[in-house]
């Protein structure tokens, strides 16, 4: 497998969008990358695919802008590239939540990483000894595919819904560590930041979502595929396309 699936965000406060997009689509271009990049007041999200010296000549590029220094990214192989063209669009968010309350680039929600959950699942609590819920933040399709074990899912058309949904349900995580999780850790983390703002207490988001919690450990506790937004469907627990396990 030679192509590298990479899947990457940030929220920053971005001012500069339309030149910022005409760079970005003419790096990208001039790489042969596909995929989807999106620009917002919030950040930068994006999806993209390639050849590794291709992949890391965009990171690299992309870093050296000082507002995506260190950006973290999540990657996976595939056989072929999922993406039939390239994309560079502006949004009025990165991730659509309606809820311009909830600003992600002025501060992040505390996170857990992957290996640290893992720990907390197989102990059946945190470190201070609360009980662990773990939260689904993603669409009921997506949940179909696969989830972690006793997760709560709130079978959401959108993530739009999402804050009524948790609302409505705060009763249920009183004393305990909620910890949200989505696809790439885009959306749980703005779902982590709404929680703070509802006076639920102990909130963490997974770090890097379940990507990178399938990349950093051994899968324990996840169960089924993950679904991706492109042309692979899904990933199962090693990252590979489902399509291309034997």
């Amino acid at each position: 497998m030679n192509v590298v699936n990479l899947s990457a965000y940030r929220f920053v406060a971005l001012d500069d969008l339309p030149a910022l997009r005409e760079r970005v689509l003419e790096r990208a271009s001039a790489l042969a990358l596909k995929g989807t990049v999106l620009l917002a007041p919030e950040g930068i999200n994006l999806f993209l695919a390639g050849p590794r010296e291709a992949v890391d000549a965009f990171m690299a590029w992309l870093r050296g802008d000082a507002r995506f220094a260190g950006l973290g990214a999540k990657e996976s192989l595939s056989e072929a590239v999922p993406f039939g063209r390239l994309r560079v669009r502006l949004k009025k968010e990165i991730i659509t939540m309606r809820m311009p309350a909830i600003r992600p680039e002025g501060g992040r929600a505390p996170a857990v990483d992957a290996p640290t959950l893992k720990r907390w699942l197989d102990a059946g609590c945190d470190d201070d000894g609360r009980e662990v819920v773990l939260l689904d933040t993603r669409n009921d399709y997506e949940t179909d595919v696969g989830r972690f074990a006793q997760a709560v899912d709130y079978r959401l058309a959108s993530f739009t819904a999402f804050p009524d949904a948790v609302a409505a349900d705060r009763a249920r995580y009183a004393g305990k560590t909620v910890v949200s999780y989505c696809t790439g850790g885009i959306r749980c983390e703005k779902a982590a930041l709404h929680m703070q703002e509802l006076g639920i207490e102990h909130v963490r988001q997974l770090e890097g979502g379940i990507l990178k919690y399938l990349e950093l450990t051994d899968g324990a506790h996840w169960q089924g595929d993950c679904f991706v937004f492109d042309g692979r469907g899904a990933v199962g627990a090693d990252l590979r396309p489902s399509g291309e396990r034997a």
